[in-house]
């Protein structure tokens, strides 16, 4: 059966500085290409810095007009997200796009960051809240649109909230879905306190669905030499459009929301097909185990916590 074409329009970005994690590879990458190709001024963030240049190549490549610029960040370290802070601050541009969109999934042992977090909980989630924390004066300068990439994993599992580093037992499946509830609520409580502070600045969330990308794949770095079962599973899948999108269609979720004037805070927009795990974007309504309010809250005051961040606009 042949996969029907799925597709969004973006609007003219230009004039627009857009900052996505991610992007040097994977959906991310293609989020980034259709950025550039708007109009937007892009910023890569990566780990890889030869890595980030051949991704910044593609995307001169596909928008040989595009403004890329390329920096240092690795969100396992906390270090290195507030030597990006401090760079984009001192340089004063403003922000109006920010997609948090990199991430890591199932490590088969658990793994720890640079300080010490449980990995997925680390960079999936608190490497981006420093994040905003660090570029917060600059999305307050841009009006800005924060998009946080969640996971269809966020529809189950919950916080442990006694041991949110898996210290005393890790499931890396488990510890992944916590990730990314807790990212979620996060976005969400980042909207309430935008609003209640006149912060000007619009949180939503996003997911791409299932989607043939390399979070699955093998990673040595990570200690998995090949790739896993379920990754050649939805790549049979995404091949016969069933059940599963592609690597382009994954990122319009996440375009959609950061680009859409109809876009309301505080609201998750993913694929609109069966479970969610593949077909057009669209407003869905919010997974169970992001609609507490307290959850939400608490996690925004555990996250800063641990990340040693105030996120305050005094």
């Amino acid at each position: 059966m042949p996969r029907r074409s799925i597709d969004i329009t973006l609007p003219d970005l230009t004039g627009r500085r857009a900052l996505i994690t991610g992007a040097s590879d994977g959906m991310g990458l293609v989020m980034a290409q259709r950025l550039a190709a708007a109009g937007a001024e892009v910023i890569i963030p990566v780990r890889n810095r030869r890595k980030g240049e051949a991704a910044a190549d593609a995307i001169r490549a596909a928008a040989p007009s595009a403004t890329v610029v390329v920096r240092d960040l690795d969100l396992s370290s906390l270090q290195t997200v507030k030597g990006l802070g401090e760079t984009l601050r001192r340089e004063g541009d403003p922000i109006h796009l920010l997609i948090n969109n990199a991430g890591v999934m199932t490590p088969p042992t658990r793994q720890t960051t640079a300080d010490g977090f449980e990995l997925q909980f680390g960079t999936n989630h608190l490497g981006h809240v420093a994040l905003v924390a660090e570029l917060l004066p600059l999305l307050r300068a841009g009006g800005a649109r924060v998009v946080s990439q969640i996971s269809v994993a966020a529809r189950s599992g919950g916080i442990d909230w006694d041991d949110p580093n898996g210290e005393r037992g890790y499931d890396g499946m488990k510890a992944y879905s916590q990730s990314k509830i807790a990212f979620g609520l996060f976005g969400l409580e980042l909207q309430r306190r935008s609003e209640a502070g006149g912060w000007g600045v619009t949180s939503v969330l996003s997911h791409p669905g299932v989607a043939p990308t390399n979070l699955l794949a093998a990673r040595p770095e990570l200690g998995r030499s090949r790739d896993t079962t379920q990754v050649r599973m939805i790549r049979w899948l995404s091949a016969r459009g069933v059940l599963a999108g592609t690597v382009e269609s994954a990122g319009l979720p996440a375009l959609l929301a950061a680009t859409s004037p109809d876009v309301r805070g505080g609201t998750l927009y993913s694929p609109r097909g069966f479970g969610r795990t593949s077909g057009a974007p669209a407003e869905q309504p919010l997974y169970s185990t992001l609609r507490s309010a307290e959850d939400a809250s608490r996690m925004w005051e555990l996250s800063e916590r641990l990340t040693q961040t105030t996120i305050d606009v005094s």
